[in-house]
Formats: C-alpha cells, structure tokens, sequence
C-alpha cells in the first residue's frame, strides 16, 4: 500500500482497525458484565462526578461497529487487485474462515454443554437437542428458544451471522468489483426494507432484528469503506490534510457517543431493540468515517489505535467477545466473589461490584490469551498446513 498514513505496511492490513475493534470489544464486554454487577459506571474528576452511563448502557450497539470493521478487512485484499488479475479461490477464503472459527465455536458450545448439563440448566431433553442441534448448524438465530434462552453462550449469534456472510462473500465482492454503488444500493434498499417492515408490522421483533438481512447495510458499507481508504490512503495528503482528518476522527467518535447517548434512552426491551434498527445506519456510517479519517490522519492518532498493545488485544479479540458474556455469569452463579449479601449486585454491594467486575476482565482476557495462542492458532494452523501439505502430494499439483 502506497503512503498509507506511514502507519499500514501490508495490502490487507490498516493498523487503527485493531484500536477501533478493541474499543468496540470493550464496550460490548463493559455492556455485559455490567448487567451483572449493576455497577453504576463513571469516574469522579475534580469533585465532578462524569456519568458512563449511557455509553456502557447502550453498549451492544458497538457490535454494529465489529461486523462494520468485518466487512472492511475481508474486502481490503481485493481493492488492491488490478484490473484482469485473478479474484481469491473462493475454497480457500472458507477453508480459512473455517479454520479460524469453527474449532473455537466447537468448543464453547462443548464446554457450555458440559457445564449445563451439570447443573441441571436442562429441564427437558427436546430443549437440549433442540439447542445443540440448532447451534450446531448455525440455525439458533431462527428460534426464540435456542436464541434468546440458549445454555450454549448467547453471544454466539454475531458467529452465525458472520458465518452467513461469509457464505454469501466471495459472490458479493466479485460483484462488488464491478458494480459498487448498485451492490451498495441493493444493501441498504433490502436492508432498509427489512428493517422498515420489523419495525411497522411485527411486535415482537426478538429473533429478527439481528438477522443477516439487517446487517447486509452494514457489511457492504465497510466494504465501501475499504475501496475509499485504499484510494485515499494512495495519495501524498499533506501534513494540514493529516491534522484534519485526525480531528475529525475525534469529531466523528463523539458522534458515535451522542447516538450511542440516544439510544441508551430507549426503556422497553422492544424499544431498545428498534432503537438500534433505527441507529443502525447512522452508526455504521459514522464508523466508516472513523476508520477512514483515523487510519489517514497523522502519525500520532496511528499510533494510539495502532500500536503493538492494541495489536495484541486484537488478536485475542475473538475469544475474549465468545467468552466475556458466559464466564461473568459463571463468576456470579457460583458466587466466586465473595459477599455478605445474598444477591450483591441488586443490594448495592459497591466493593463486590467493583471488585467483580474487575475479575470478569481479567478472566475473561486471561480465557482469551490463553486459548487465542494455545487452541484457535495453532489449531487453525494445523487445518491449514495439513491441507496445504496434502495438495503438495497428490499428483498434478
């Protein structure tokens, strides 16, 4: 990539993502472990208390962020392809994908299986089949059931949606390629259109506002997103150009935290969930804007989403986003922080809730750089290497 901010070395790789999936991560986890400890979130600065509230209060709306960020790196490779030269096999972009994420899907959904059967979380046998059967073909997003009142880790529902993306990728870029702005339009017309009708005609909208339909906007913005950077990143921007883009990036992040303020005023479970529909564009769009003036900004602000810690966070980013949600319930099930009262997070314990969210954290990000480097890794390195090998000796090849 030529001049790429000084901050991006290789073709399918743009440095402040890692920052903008870690922040989006943290949040998401924040949002989650805070519907267990009830911790009132905010810092006091000089006698003056600021409320996180909304921010943490509205948390899951960062998740529209990561599939957002999904679509740009997966789409960044091909804006460096010439014209006529040959697209990526599309065998081998799956074969990837399936060596990066279905082992470590496996065994959430085993260990999870494990620890509800030995605690009797099944009260019926149809359930559990019905629940392992339906993760396992990634179809637990069709039923209210196996979505919303799964034993098997909630959050593996962002996995099935990515996975159906995935499906539908090599098709989408191909035709991205050549007709950019009537796949984008297609998107947010069907998308637009999906939501539009959840919104005016169904009243309970549980299982269908996360549903791919309502994400393909999304996905294909953040594959707008990446033709842009890679056309603007392409030129000489001077220094003046640098430092305003890296204030509008500043500009364009306190946008994010008035929408994300906005929706943390929807009361209902209903509300909340067409809220976020509805903020579902404008977030995704100011999240292009971030990534496009961050990672074309100056070297400072590169290097604060960019760096090697941010890097590493990222890296282990998947297994933190698999395990954050279960693991701070299973902290609180099995009462591993200690209190006097029976329920501390509803009686206002602030030393157990500041104490156990700390822990969720920390185990959760131990949990996640411990199977990052010593399962999904090397076991996506196996698969892979294991293939390749196996082609270097059959005939012909």
């Amino acid at each position: 990539m030529q001049n790429a901010g000084k901050g991006e070395g290789k073709a399918g790789y743009v440095s402040v993502c890692d920052g903008i999936r870690v922040i989006s991560i943290f949040v998401i986890g924040w949002f989650h472990i805070w519907q267990q400890s009830w911790l009132y979130p905010g810092f006091t600065v000089l006698g003056r208390f600021i409320s996180l509230d909304p921010l943490v209060r509205s948390g899951y709306m960062w998740v529209d962020l990561m599939i957002l960020i999904s679509g740009f790196c997966l789409y960044l490779p091909y804006t460096h392809l010439a014209e006529g030269d040959p697209l990526p096999d599309p065998l081998l972009f799956y074969r990837k994908r399936l060596a990066r994420i279905l082992p470590s899907y496996l065994l959430c959904i085993g260990i999870c299986l494990i620890m509800a059967l030995a605690t009797g979380m099944y009260h019926t046998r149809e359930f559990l089949i019905r629940d392992l059967l339906t993760h396992l073909t990634f179809t637990q997003l069709f039923r209210v059931d196996t979505y919303v009142n799964t034993n098997l880790n909630a959050a593996l529902w962002t996995i099935v949606v990515e996975m159906q993306f995935y499906l539908l990728f090599p098709v989408l870029a191909r035709g991205f390629r050549k007709r950019k702005l009537l796949v984008l339009f297609c998107a947010l017309a069907v998308s637009s259109a999906y939501k539009l009708y959840l919104i005016r005609a169904v009243p309970d909208t549980s299982i269908y506002f996360n549903q791919l339909p309502a994400y393909i906007d999304v996905f294909v913005l953040g594959m707008m997103a990446a033709q842009l950077h890679t056309r603007l990143s392409a030129r000489n921007l001077p220094a003046a150009v640098r430092i305003f883009l890296g204030i509008a990036s500043l500009g364009v992040f306190i946008g994010i935290l008035r929408l994300a303020a906005e929706q943390s005023a929807a009361g209902s479970f209903e509300e909340i969930r067409t809220g976020q529909m509805i903020h579902r564009l404008p977030m995704a769009l100011l999240g292009c804007l971030w990534i496009l003036t961050a990672a074309n900004a100056g070297r400072p602000l590169q290097l604060l989403l960019g760096n090697r810690v941010m890097k590493f966070a990222a890296s282990v980013s998947m297994q933190f986003y698999i395990w954050h949600q279960t693991l701070a319930v299973w902290i609180l099930r099995f009462r591993l922080i200690p209190s006097e009262f029976e329920n501390p997070n509803y009686s206002g314990d602030h030393t157990w809730q500041v104490t156990y969210t700390l822990a969720c954290f920390a185990v959760a990000f131990v949990v996640s750089v411990l199977l990052t480097y010593c399962f999904e890794k090397p076991i996506a390195r196996f698969i892979l290497n294991r293939k390749n090998g196996r082609n270097r000796t059959e005939p012909g090849t």
